[in-house]
C-alpha cells in the first residue's frame, strides 16, 4: 500500500443541517464512509467532533473546530497533505501551503453583494483560486457563472453532481403538524433568503382557491418578515404557512403528502429539495433560472417567468398532465431523483483526491 496520505475536510458547518452547505458536509461524509481509502487519512473539522465520531467511528480522524480559526494568524496548526474547501465561503484556511481543493458551489455573492473585483468578499474567493490546485463544481451551471465573473487558474476542473439526501424514507405516520394539512396543498421549503423568490408562489396563490401553500425554512430572518407581511397584506393567512425550521421527518411528511412541489428560485448552484421530492414521485415546478433544469431535466415542469397567470396556468397544466400519466410520470420522476447519488459523488470526490495526491 502506497504511504498514507493525510486529507483535511473544512466541514466546520457540519452540525447546521438546515442549509444545503450542511446537508451537502453531511451527506458527503457519509458517501465516503461506505467506500474504501486506507491510503487516505481523512480529518473532518467539526465544533462537535465528539457527535461525529459517534456516528463514524475510526473511519475517519477528527478536528475541533474553534471559531478562532478563522483569523489568519489562529488558523489549524496542522500540516495536512491535502486541504479541501468544501464550499466557496469557508473562511477557514490553511496555516501553511499545501496542495488545495476548491468545491464550489456558486458565486451569487458576485450578483448579490458586489460585482467590483475589488469588493473584499471578491478578492477573499480570488484568494481561494490563486491558492487552488484542483477545482469540483456541483454543476455545470455552477462552473460558467465562475468561468463568467472570475480569471480561473489553469488547474484541472471537475464537475460532480451532489447526491439525493433522501437515502431512507422515514414513517412518518405519528408526525403532528403545526400547520393545517386537511386541505390539499403544494410545498416548498428553502432557506428564508430573497433569491429563493418565494414571492411569487404566493402572488399566484391570490388566484388559487382550492389548495394551500406551506413553506418551510427559517423564517425568522429579514426575507421572513417580507414573506409574512405579504400573507397579511393579501389576506392569504388561511391559505399560507409557514412552518419555520422542520425535521427530516417533517420534510418526509409535507413531500410524501403535498400534491406538488414548488421551487422559484432565481439562483441556484444545485438545489437538492426537488430531488428529494422527485424521490416521493411528486411533480415537480422549478423556474428555468441558473442550474434547476441540470437537475429537473425533462422530469419537472419549468417556469420561464414569474408572472402569477402564467405560473397558475403552467401549474394546473402540469398537474393535469401528471394526474393522466401518473405511473409514467412518477416513474420518470423517481428515476430522475435516483440518478443522483452521493455514494458516487463521494468516489469521485475521492478519486480527484487520489489525482491531486498520487
Amino acid at each position: 500500500m502506497s504511504q498514507q496520505k493525510s486529507v483535511f475536510l473544512e466541514t466546520h458547518n457540519i452540525n447546521n443541517r438546515a442549509t444545503g452547505l450542511g446537508t451537502f458536509n453531511y451527506e458527503l461524509i457519509k458517501g465516503m464512509e461506505q467506500l474504501s481509502f486506507d491510503n487516505l487519512k481523512i480529518y473532518l473539522n467539526s465544533g462537535k467532533p465528539n457527535l461525529l465520531k459517534n456516528e463514524f467511528g475510526d473511519k475517519f480522524k477528527y478536528h475541533q473546530y474553534r471559531s478562532f480559526h478563522r483569523y489568519k494568524s489562529f488558523r489549524p496548526f496542522g500540516k495536512y497533505d491535502l486541504w479541501h474547501a468544501v464550499n466557496q465561503n469557508t473562511k477557514i484556511e490553511p496555516r501553511t501551503n499545501t496542495k488545495y481543493l476548491l468545491t464550489i458551489h456558486d458565486v451569487n455573492f458576485v450578483e448579490e453583494i458586489s460585482k467590483d473585483m475589488d469588493h473584499k468578499r471578491n478578492c477573499l474567493f480570488k484568494e481561494k483560486l490563486e491558492r487552488a490546485t484542483a477545482i469540483t463544481y456541483i454543476s455545470e451551471f455552477a462552473k460558467k457563472q465562475t468561468h463568467d465573473y472570475f480569471k480561473i487558474p489553469d488547474v484541472p476542473e471537475y464537475i460532480i453532481y451532489n447526491g439525493n439526501p433522501i437515502s431512507t424514507l422515514l414513517d412518518t405516520s405519528n408526525f403532528v403538524s403545526k400547520v393545517p394539512v386537511d386541505k390539499p396543498f403544494f410545498y416548498t421549503i428553502g432557506d428564508f433568503i430573497e433569491r429563493k423568490n418565494y414571492i411569487a408562489i404566493i402572488n399566484m396563490m391570490k388566484s388559487v382557491k382550492d389548495f394551500n401553500l406551506i413553506i418551510s425554512g427559517n423564517d425568522t430572518k429579514e426575507y421572513g418578515a417580507v414573506i409574512k407581511k405579504l400573507i397579511a397584506d393579501n389576506g392569504l393567512g388561511n391559505q399560507v404557512f409557514l412552518t419555520g425550521r422542520v425535521s427530516d421527518e417533517g420534510k418526509q411528511f409535507y413531500m410524501k403528502n403535498c400534491v406538488a412541489f414548488l421551487f422559484p428560485s432565481i439562483r441556484e448552484g444545485f438545489g437538492l429539495p426537488p430531488i428529494e421530492a422527485m424521490s416521493f414521485g411528486k411533480p415537480v415546478f422549478l423556474s428555468d433560472k441558473t442550474s434547476l433544469p441540470e437537475i429537473g431535466g425533462n422530469a419537472a415542469n419549468y417556469w420561464t417567468n414569474f408572472d402569477p397567470d402564467y405560473m397558475k396556468t403552467v401549474l394546473f397544466e402540469g398537474l393535469n398532465y401528471h394526474e393522466n400519466n401518473k405511473i409514467e410520470c412518477q416513474t420518470l420522476l423517481k428515476d430522475r431523483a435516483a440518478s443522483f447519488n452521493w455514494k458516487e459523488a463521494a468516489a469521485a470526490y475521492l478519486k480527484v483526491y487520489n489525482d491531486i495526491l498520487y
